[in-house]
């Protein structure tokens, strides 16, 4: 009879010798599923020297809060390097035990800052269970991509001269299996700590950007429509921005061949389990199509979906004002915007469940007419017939090869073409009539759709342009951070890297909000804001409280701009600490005086 296995086994801690090193390691045991039989492994958590002093490594510093409590080290050994841990040291006096240090700290206390007005650092202690090890780690990767404009391989040099939150050299393995420690479920947990923080109907962004990559190891990256024309592999990284909170909400990355409009139905289930249900959703016109229309009706989606005036319904509306002179007929106009309007009511309903039928909520379509966007459009096309035409002649004269038939229709898409499909060589070109009056018709004409919302076509206007802010986030993503390229080999460390890239993203939107609305005579960039900051420097001395150097200047305003206040005798006012009252000690007695 076999003997009963303990069920505390796979946590007890014992001393594994190997190479003349002593581990600290558990034995927890598997079972190989091609031979059915139980393997067993060594786990180390650190080392312990020759009087039994526990040291944590990487294995114990990744792991949670919870695991570590489950294991079982053997009586005797010395467990104080455990409770020096942030996480779980205990309240009381600090000990100053530092050595002598003159650190960078101005952008990283700014950061740090801004980390605790917007919830961002009380979010992630909640969602790594009040692991402040981790949390500060985390906070260290995020802060280098805002301050240390260097990949990771630098980060441990980075550390010897700036103040930063986790003070123990991260070095590149390390990094690596940081990054891979972070799940799905730490995203999913933090994106619903972070819709609590939004308001009812906040208007929200919807918004991608292609990233691209020099490796082909991840399988999101495919050869796609690459924004910025580059030859390489890539990925579609789509973001949610709030245009009241001026911060992303809601990230996700899909495969680099998806076309926006595939993408929307994956976006709205992870919002609707993120808890982001009363949010108002604004869509540009890679988003459309009749796919989403009906996902929205579906779901009851508010929404502010761009319209392409190509669009069956809106060129039958066009058509219905037939020729007009400088503007058509039954349109009103906006005197402040300077341009026309139309809105008008869409009946629209989809079959449901259970055969049952969904209508539409107060779905509207929104055209818009400017006469000034008209001519520019049409002398744009002009120019464009002329310069077509100009360069078939040329081909068809030189005999010159044509380029691939996805090239021809976006650069001679006016004409029609006959050439010889095996050489290629232009035989004869037409004008396309209809395009060209067509074209012609909508010059000037731009519209936008709207659901559940009851909001008049000037108003849905104004909220769509306030679209073009998140772009500021793709800006400072591929700017400032670096991020404009894939530096990630595994899925597992994919979604690390984006996560503490999210997390960079919140402090730097947040920032970028402030300097561009009261600090933009001052600072043309985050850069600038952080580039001031950085010379303040944070000292140590042994036995001695530490420092901050003096504020001043434009660092100064900076403070006030995002309402921080200045550390205490940073500040350039000072405050007299001259007294009336008398000396310290004993009160003198009074003297007895005898008369005579």
């Amino acid at each position: 009879m076999a003997r009963p296995t303990d069920s505390n086994s796979p946590y007890r801690v014992s001393i594994h010798h190997n190479n003349g090193y002593h581990y600290a390691s558990t034995q927890p045991a598997r079972v190989n599923p091609k031979t059915g039989k139980r393997e067993y492994r060594h786990v180390y958590w650190g080392t312990v020297t020759d009087d039994l002093k526990f040291i944590p490594g990487k294995n114990y510093l990744l792991e949670s809060i919870e695991e570590r409590g489950k294991l079982i080290f053997p009586e005797g050994w010395d467990l104080s390097e455990i409770d020096k841990l942030s996480g779980r040291r205990k309240a009381g006096r600090p000990v100053i035990e530092s050595q002598d240090e003159n650190r960078l700290y101005g952008d990283i206390w700014l950061l740090e800052k801004i980390a605790e007005q917007t919830g961002l650092r009380f979010d992630l202690m909640s969602t790594f269970d009040g692991d402040k090890e981790k949390v500060d780690t985390l906070m260290t990767l995020a802060l280098y991509l805002l301050c240390g404009r260097e990949t990771y391989n630098q980060l441990a040099s980075w550390q010897r001269i700036a103040k930063t939150p986790w003070a123990k050299p991260l070095s590149s393995p390390y990094i690596t299996r940081f990054t891979q420690s972070i799940t799905e479920q730490d995203r999913m947990a933090f994106l619903r700590l972070r819709a609590r923080r939004l308001h009812d109907n906040e208007l929200c962004a919807v918004d991608s950007t292609s990233c691209s990559s020099y490796g082909h190891s991840l399988a999101d990256i495919h050869y796609g429509r690459n924004k910025e024309q580059l030859p390489l592999p890539q990925t579609l990284e789509v973001v949610v921005y709030t245009l009241d909170g001026h911060m992303p909400v809601y990230y996700r990355s899909f495969a680099g061949n998806t076309p926006d409009s595939r993408s929307l139905a994956v976006i709205l289930k992870d919002l609707k389990q993120a808890g982001m249900k009363r949010i108002i959703l604004i869509t540009d016109r890679g988003n459309e199509s009749i796919r989403n229309l009906e996902l929205y009706i579906d779901q009851q989606q508010r929404m502010i979906m761009g319209t392409k005036t190509g669009q069956k319904h809106v060129r039958q509306l066009i058509d219905e004002f037939g020729n007009f002179g400088h503007h058509p007929e039954g349109m009103q106009v906006d005197p402040e915007e300077r341009i026309y309007y139309l809105q008008k009511d869409m009946d629209y309903q989809i079959e449901g469940q259970r055969d049952n039928l969904k209508k539409a909520d107060n779905l509207k379509l929104n055209l818009y007419f400017d006469p000034i966007r008209r001519g520019n459009e049409l002398t744009d096309l002009d120019i464009a017939l002329a310069a077509q035409k100009e360069a078939l002649e040329a081909s068809l004269v030189n005999q010159i090869p044509l380029d691939d038939d996805e090239t021809l229709k976006q650069v001679y898409r006016f004409y029609r073409l006959k050439y010889n499909a095996k050489t290629r060589i232009l035989e004869d070109f037409s004008l396309d009539e209809t395009k060209v009056i067509r074209c012609r018709r909508e010059a000037g004409f731009f519209a936008n759709t709207t659901h559940g919302l009851d909001m008049d076509a000037m108003s849905a206007n104004r909220h769509y342009r306030l679209r073009d802010e998140q772009e500021k986030y793709f800006a400072l993503m591929k700017g400032v951070l670096g991020a404009d390229r894939q530096r990630t080999s595994t899925e597992t460390g994919k979604i690390g890297r984006s996560f503490i890239l999210f997390v960079a993203q919140i402090m730097g939107c947040y920032l970028s909000h402030v300097r561009k609305t009261k600090l933009g005579e001052q600072f043309h960039s985050v850069a600038d804001v952080l580039n001031e900051m950085r010379p303040i420097r944070y000292i140590e001395h042994p036995n001695t409280k530490a420092y901050i150097t003096p504020f001043v200047g434009k660092q100064v305003d900076i403070c006030e701009a995002l309402g921080f206040e200045i550390p205490e005798g940073c500040a350039p006012d000072y405050v007299v600490k001259k007294t009336n009252k008398g000396k310290r000690g004993r009160p003198r007695k009074n003297q007895l005086v005898v008369k005579e």
